[in-house]
């Protein structure tokens, strides 16, 4: 009986064998026993595959060519003349609107902005371990003058695409990763030597092409070339650094090939030659009586040109500049001043080759009675290799995307040489068509652009992974 709008109901059901009582409760906990251990099984494969999940998230992200390709074709708009070639030298006109036009792509990719007191852009993306030091990567987008259009470009654009690819697919990193512009790199590497704390007082004074001194140009940007120390990085500030960058030589473009994961970047040194002749009237002087400073000076270079050449090895030397005194058609030149470059990867290898060029020096000079002399420069700069772990990071990179590579030097200087000074240091190169660069015709593919890109993705990932601990 049951009590209903206060009335009473009776029911009458038939009672069922307790048998079947027993049966159903064992059927009911077997059910709900089975869902538990489902919910389980479903829990343990979420938690073990994870991690593969996340995985399999960012191997799958590529760089896109076509937004890099636009990107480079509206930065290279500041500078640009109706030849194809752009002049976007430091502290320029043309370089204060290129870097606010790189300032709005890194806030669209979600970095914070600032510029430094040297002048240099970083964009900054917070990395979810705040003890954790920054994964920086970047290069420049100053030029020469009627220069092209991706050298140093690329190394911007493509490190700005690697930032939005993360932002547009909400990927944490644990460090955090900084994207760099450096301020005047062909004027010296003004923005790198300032963050390793070696951008001196005389450097300052000098005049850029763009008719400040780098101290005025510095201010221009938005610098404080007065308080230069705040802009100093420390070694071990920095996890990491990686520059992408066009190869600006031909072995990449020839051989088919690529990525060039870089082995360093070649030292530099530089002398002033001179050679003492004797000046007198070319028309009086025979032939057998002259002690021509300028016949030196010919037979000079081409054993310059012998010796680099037939030496084993990846050595450089260069002639490439030339004075004949007084410099006159009807004068025998009594003296010629040319200079004199060497580069390599090996220091000892460039003092070598120097050793070989002073001796044939001296056999020259002594046999056409015209003294040769050599006076080194203060313009010097050390081989700079890269970190060879990091090497293996970017050639694993590489593989994994199905992209070909090789190791090789760089024979041109780069704000990632300063770079080794303070923090483990790689450069991932793509190819130069024809090995042309600092010209009009200088021209990188949009497909080797992104693939460079998708590169330095890869390897700031592993790094954050703890590749290079």
């Amino acid at each position: 009986m049951l009590p209903i709008l206060g009335r009473s109901v009776y029911f009458s059901f038939p009672v069922p064998p307790f048998s079947a009582i027993v049966t159903a409760a064992k059927l009911v906990e077997r059910r709900f026993r089975d869902k538990i251990m489902l919910l389980r099984t479903i829990l343990c494969i979420t938690v073990l595959t994870w991690p593969l999940l996340a995985l399999a998230q960012t191997s799958e992200i590529s760089a896109d060519p076509d937004r890099m390709e636009q990107r480079i074709k509206a930065l290279s708009a500041f500078g640009a003349n109706d030849s194809g070639a752009t002049t976007r030298v430091a502290f320029s006109e043309a370089d204060l609107a290129g870097r606010k036009y790189i300032m709005e792509l890194m806030r669209e990719a979600g970095l914070t902005v600032r510029v430094d007191t040297a002048g240099n852009i970083i964009g900054r993306r917070e990395g979810s371990d705040e003890s954790l030091p920054p994964i920086m990567f970047g290069s420049h987008i100053d030029s020469v003058p009627g220069g092209g259009n991706y050298d140093g470009n690329v190394g911007v654009i493509g490190a700005i695409e690697v930032a939005q690819l993360l932002h547009e697919r909400g990927i944490e990193t644990r460090h955090p990763l900084e994207i760099v512009s450096f301020t005047d790199e062909e004027g010296g590497l003004t923005g790198s030597r300032a963050m390793i704390g070696e951008l001196t007082d005389r450097a300052l004074e000098v005049t850029t092409h763009s008719g400040l001194t780098i101290r005025e140009g510095i201010f221009a940007v938005g610098g404080d070339p007065n308080r230069l120390e705040l802009a100093v990085r420390e070694p071990g500030s920095i996890a990491a650094f990686i520059e992408l960058h066009i190869e600006q030589g031909g072995i990449l473009d020839e051989e088919k090939i690529n990525i060039g994961v870089v082995e360093g970047i070649v030292g530099i040194r530089w002398w002033d030659v001179t050679i003492d002749g004797f000046a007198n009237h070319a028309g009086t002087t025979p032939m057998n009586k002259r002690r021509d400073a300028m016949v030196t000076a010919a037979e000079l270079t081409l054993a310059i040109n012998r010796i680099a050449t037939d030496l084993p090895g990846r050595q450089v030397a260069t002639v490439g500049k030339i004075r004949a005194l007084p410099g006159a058609p009807n004068v025998i030149p009594g003296e010629v001043v040319l200079s004199l470059e060497i580069r390599d990867l090996d220091a000892r290898k460039m003092q070598q080759v120097f050793d070989l060029i002073k001796a044939e020096a001296d056999r020259i000079g002594e046999a056409r009675f015209t003294p040769i002399r050599f006076a080194e420069l203060d313009v010097a700069s050390p081989p700079a290799p890269t970190d060879q772990q990091m090497r293996r990071v970017i050639g694993a990179a590489a593989d994994d995307l199905g992209l070909s590579y090789r190791l090789m030097p760089s024979g041109a200087g780069h704000d990632a040489q300063d770079m080794t000074h303070i923090a483990p240091t790689g450069m991932i190169f793509v190819p130069s068509v024809k090995g042309i660069s600092h010209s009009p015709k200088e021209f990188t593919s949009a497909l080797d652009m992104a693939n460079g890109a998708s590169v330095l993705l890869k390897t700031v990932l592993a790094i954050d992974d703890g590749a290079l601990e």
